[in-house]
């Protein structure tokens, strides 16, 4: 059984682990990418976006240079821009409010729920005559609740553009995240369920002609034919990014597995500690089918249990800093809300990712346990 003292650390993100633990399988995709000159917009990383796609049930999907221009292709490709407004979550990163703010349109940060998604409430009362867009973020590998997100678009005449960047597998009654709406975007960041050994996104949409618009977008304004026909910028999915993607992707479903058993441990560990809030547990309902991307949890006296934790070797993250959008005030927001503010000073995302073994979960538990005084 694991001690307070038979282990010693366990990092929040265990970085070179995404090279170490398939380093054979990493060095021979370089070797065949780099013997074959095959280093920008080649068949590996086609073969990648075929795959990704199919994943998803989704018509297409276009590797771009992060998940962030993907974003941003995917609001100006929607004709979304100035005078425009796009419904974010405060809960989100500032990327999200980033691409709507450099096409030209203002993010309106609002409420998020229980849940740490988006709140359809809030969404509602935040529509008015400006608004052309939603753009719910797809958080810590959960889909929102797309059923009364598409509701309140379709009553109100709105797009959807899904910040799917950590959800890639996430679904919702059956449908994976970044497939419900007019595009989505996924990252690829190393830390993220699948990630590249580097920077690294892809937009996925079903839509032939935003499809075109952001294939132009990505690559100087070339058109699927060759063509240069319309203004573009430079953010392609490296070749050689793709295809260790493309190699990874043929285990993702066992990733998933994987992550969703390690939640289960933290649920069978953690589930008594009152002063907790919980993840809901792999199999809670029928709707949700959670990936963890992170295993965030809301904590009393969270910025002691944090310092506890780190004392003992075990690594701790708040997600963005610790400010939600509406929080940053340099960049212009004046949002009043209070739920997402108390929630900030709560949440606490506890190492999840592939690196750990059961004992290192239990580890983390036994300390969580140790510091609000119950038994291991």
């Amino acid at each position: 059984m694991t001690t307070l003292q038979n282990l010693t650390a366990v990092p929040f993100f265990n970085y070179p682990s995404v090279f170490k633990q398939e380093q054979d399988e990493m060095l021979r995709v370089f070797s065949d990418v780099g013997n074959r000159g095959a280093f920008i917009l080649q068949r590996d990383l086609e073969e990648f976006e075929h795959s990704l796609a199919a994943f998803l049930g989704a018509r297409h999907s276009l590797g771009v240079g992060n998940a962030t221009d993907g974003l941003h292709f995917a609001v100006r490709a929607a004709g979304i821009g100035q005078g425009d407004e796009v419904i974010v979550s405060s809960h989100t990163m500032i990327a999200t409010a980033a691409a709507v703010h450099f096409a030209g349109a203002v993010p309106v940060p609002v409420e998020c729920g229980p849940d740490h998604l988006i709140d359809p409430a809030a969404v509602e009362a935040a529509v008015n005559s400006k608004t052309r867009a939603i753009m719910p973020t797809q958080l810590n590998g959960r889909t929102c609740d797309m059923t009364a997100i598409q509701s309140i678009a379709d009553k109100h005449g709105l797009l959807i553009i899904e910040d799917a960047a950590q959800a890639l597998g996430s679904k919702f009654k059956g449908q994976c995240a970044g497939t419900f709406g007019i595009a989505s975007a996924i990252s690829f960041y190393p830390a993220k369920v699948l990630g590249c050994l580097g920077d690294g996104g892809a937009v996925v949409t079903n839509d032939d002609s935003i499809f075109e618009k952001i294939y132009q977008m990505r690559d100087h304004g070339r058109s699927t034919g060759g063509e240069i026909v319309s203004w573009g910028l430079n953010s392609r999915l490296d070749n050689l990014q793709a295809a260790f993607l493309d190699f990874q992707m043929k285990k993702y479903d066992d990733v998933m597995l994987r992550r969703r058993h390690l939640a289960t441990v933290y649920t069978e560990r953690l589930s008594d500690v009152a002063e907790l809030v919980l993840p809901p547990p792999p199999f809670a309902d029928a709707d949700h089918f959670d990936i963890y991307q992170n295993y965030e949890i809301e904590a009393e006296r969270r910025d002691e249990l944090k310092a506890y934790l780190k004392e003992n070797g075990v690594g701790t993250l708040i997600q963005w800093g610790g400010q939600a959008v509406h929080q940053l005030k340099a960049l212009g927001f004046s949002q009043n809300l209070p739920y997402t503010d108390r929630l900030f000073t709560r949440i606490l995302m506890l190492p999840m990712n592939m690196s750990l073994s059961d004992d290192d979960v239990r580890y983390v538990c036994a300390n969580i346990r140790a510091f609000f005084g119950y038994s291991a």
